[in-house]
């Protein structure tokens, strides 16, 4: 008999899925598919009261990856909304900011960029160095999870939100606040994979309320964006993609051609250089990815 489930955490090719009636297990994946990823639906044969095998994912309404030249990387299925998490100290990278916010616009995903450890003095210039994502209409969230997680309530409500980001940014931390029992949860998953209280998931999923879910990922230092098309870049990029069909030729790349739209707002400050230049870096990238 196949009932369906949902995939709450990942380990390699080990999965602990829960059943509608709220019931888990530990399953595997038919054969050697790996393409699961947390938040997956799917269908199951249940083998036991511990255990299941994986059969196939059901339809997804939208998946999280980034890949490279060589391989993809799922990190989320059926979310709604990406939670980018950023802190003062460590600093953190704007580029791979630019990049999850690029791969939130090409999956239809709502994205969201928190401010967490808002309350040390570093703060301020974390603060500036976002200001330029809000005048461009994109969420911003400031909190200490050690203090007071209230300000992101809000935004979660009717979400299946997911946490990315660069280690230490305090993503734990943040789970830990909404969901007291996340720590006991995590070591539960590593009896359960048998694989000791180090096991790391690549993600899991908690419950926050009806409707609103969260989805805690590992830390990245990296974003590829090989499966986004290099002509379809500039359009998920809001300021240039309001100026698109404004340069003289239709093809513009943004590079040196004369009258072009875009290249003339960075002249004017209108765009910060450091984006365009994310842009090209991007193109390369992509151009460079066709070759393998």
């Amino acid at each position: 008999m196949t009932d369906t489930a949902q995939i709450i955490a990942s380990h390699g090719r080990s999965y602990i899925i829960e059943l509608p009636d709220g019931s888990t297990r530990v399953a595997s994946a038919r054969g050697k598919k790996t393409d699961f990823a947390c938040g997956d639906r799917v269908a199951i044969k249940v083998t036991n009261a511990e255990q299941a095998v994986i059969e196939k994912a059901l339809k997804r309404d939208t998946l999280l990856y980034r890949s490279d030249a060589w391989r993809e990387k799922l990190i989320a299925a059926n979310v709604t909304q990406i939670i980018v998490v950023v802190a003062p100290v460590p600093s953190f990278f704007d580029e791979l900011i630019g990049r999850c916010l690029i791969a939130a616009e090409d999956a239809g995903i709502r994205p969201l960029i928190l401010l967490n450890k808002c309350d040390l003095p570093e703060a301020e210039a974390a603060r500036g160095r976002l200001a330029y994502y809000r005048e461009l209409g994109y969420g911003v969230v400031e909190l200490a999870a050690t203090e007071d997680i209230s300000p992101l309530n809000g935004w979660l409500a009717d979400h299946v939100s997911v946490l990315v980001g660069q280690s230490g940014m305090g993503k734990s931390t943040i789970t830990n606040a909404l969901i007291p029992e996340a720590r006991a949860r995590v070591n539960d998953i590593s009896v359960a994979l048998d694989s000791g209280k180090h096991t790391t998931t690549n993600a899991t999923l908690y419950h926050l309320e009806p409707g609103a879910d969260l989805i805690d990922s590992p830390g990245l230092q990296s974003f590829g964006l090989a499966h986004v098309t290099a002509e379809n870049l500039p359009r998920l990029m809001p300021e240039f993609r309001e100026r698109l069909g404004q340069c003289r030729f239709h093809n513009c790349r943004h590079r040196h051609e004369p009258g072009c739209a875009i290249l003339g707002a960075v002249k004017e400050g209108t765009i910060p250089e450091s984006r365009l230049q994310l842009l090209h870096r991007l193109q390369d990238e992509l151009a460079a990815a066709q070759t393998y």
